[in-house]
């Protein structure tokens, strides 16, 4: 069986005709917006913001054990086998550490989180 292969030309112009026959319908809510919820609905979305933040951190403390557990095993072949770059690869972990503590404790701070206790 013989590979299909498109040309450069061929596959733009397959592309353009592809965008201008396709419509795109744009709508537009032109006032009807509903704003029953006010400050409830903002309360509520500020809530689950706070509720996911909180889960967000925990994946990130999940992800932050398993590099740290690779990286180690990692450095400990490295020093067995007598490679060379075993300091830069403790930089690096030692890095990867510092930078997961930090967006840990800056992220729930850039979304003006004030409560802190779930980090320790």
């Amino acid at each position: 069986m013989k590979p299909l292969v498109c040309k450069p030309l061929l596959l733009r112009a397959l592309t353009l005709s592809l965008i201008f026959l396709t419509t795109v319908t744009a709508s537009a809510k032109c006032g009807a917006v509903d704003y029953s919820w006010g400050a409830d609905g903002l309360a509520e979305a500020t809530s689950f913001l706070g509720t996911m933040m909180i889960y967000t951190v925990d994946i990130l403390y999940a992800g932050a054990v398993i590099m740290v557990i690779i990286s180690s095993l990692q450095l400990y072949i490295k020093m067995n086998l007598h490679e060379g770059d075993v300091t830069k690869s403790i930089w690096m972990l030692f890095g990867a550490i510092f930078f997961m503590i930090g967006a840990m404790i800056v992220m729930p701070a850039f979304f003006g989180y004030q409560d802190m206790s779930f980090i320790f």
